[in-house]
């Protein structure tokens, strides 16, 4: 006898087949999900991680910006004491100059022919004034003056007669740059 088979083995077939597919499909996908949670909880984690890193640093920065503005203010205060050693230096300098002009202003002074009224010093310039007898004795003390390493630039900027104990003499008023010598500035340094 013949037998007939009239299940229909090829839709079961088929049917067993998009069964599995499906099923394989949702593991997959149920597997790419636990992926995807996965690496947002890892994710999540790291950027806690981060955070508390950020966050620890900012106060970590916190006590170094306390140093940090301790710092601005010594150099502050270092910049002001450099200001005020160099402006000390500057006037032993220049008080040193003036002693230097009056000793070579004095020295060369004609006192038994002339007499000076009046001497101011400001900064590099020197200003003279005073009587002497005659025209001859300026112009000495000039050329006297002139010789010394200390002042330069002579300038004779007024001379006029004047009585003085009923006698003509000459008044003059004279002009000079003042300086330390080349060679003394050099070894100062």
């Amino acid at each position: 006898m013949l037998k007939i088979n009239l299940l229909p083995i090829r839709q079961l077939q088929k049917h067993a087949r998009a069964s599995n597919e499906v099923i394989g499909f949702a593991v997959i996908f149920l597997f790419f999900l636990i992926a995807l949670v996965v690496a947002g909880v890892l994710q999540t984690n790291h950027a806690k991680a981060i955070q508390t890193e950020i966050t620890r640093l900012n106060q970590e920065k916190l006590t170094y910006d306390k140093v940090l503005a301790e710092i601005k203010k010594l150099e502050a205060d270092k910049q002001e004491l450099e200001r005020k050693i160099n402006l000390i230096n500057q006037l032993k300098k220049e008080s040193s100059l003036t002693v230097h002009v009056l000793d070579e202003v004095a020295t060369r002074l004609d006192s038994k022919r002339m007499w000076l009224t009046s001497l101011d010093q400001q900064a590099n310039s020197l200003a003279l004034t005073g009587i002497a007898l005659d025209n001859k004795t300026i112009a000495d003390f000039m050329n006297a003056l002139d010789a010394s390493p200390f002042i330069s630039n002579i300038n004779l900027s007024d001379s006029s007669l004047t009585q003085v104990a009923g006698q003509e003499l000459k008044a003059f008023s004279l002009q000079c740059a003042t300086s330390f010598p080349i060679e003394e500035t050099a070894q100062t340094k």
